[in-house]
């Protein structure tokens, strides 16, 4: 199992936004991410900063990978991208973080 954990950035005063969107996420959207692998995601907010923090587990990195090219995820990036920092591509602005500690 591969762990994987990134931070995005929401604009303030989005998060109620954020969780509606994804309260309701889209059955599609679902079906995309686990039949690409993804066995465990959780998102978290910082509200001191209106940071997110991903939490994902996959089996397959350059499956995973794929999820990106869809038509239902660019979908969703255009969906998000006024409340959260985007690239020009509407992906989420995400960087991700380096595993120090694992307790299993």
């Amino acid at each position: 199992m591969i762990k994987k954990a990134f931070k995005m950035k929401l604009f303030p005063g989005c998060e109620e936004t954020y969780r509606q969107r994804h309260d309701q996420l889209w059955p599609e959207m679902v079906e995309l991410l686990k039949t690409h692998g993804a066995k465990t995601y959780c998102i978290f907010f910082d509200s001191e900063t209106s940071s997110l923090f991903g939490y994902l587990e996959i089996d397959n990195e350059e499956k995973w990978l794929q999820v990106a090219q869809t038509e239902i995820n660019q979908k969703w990036w255009n969906y998000m991208a006024d409340i959260m920092e985007t690239n020009e591509d509407y992906s989420p602005v995400s960087v991700e973080l380096t595993k120090m500690f694992n307790l299993e």
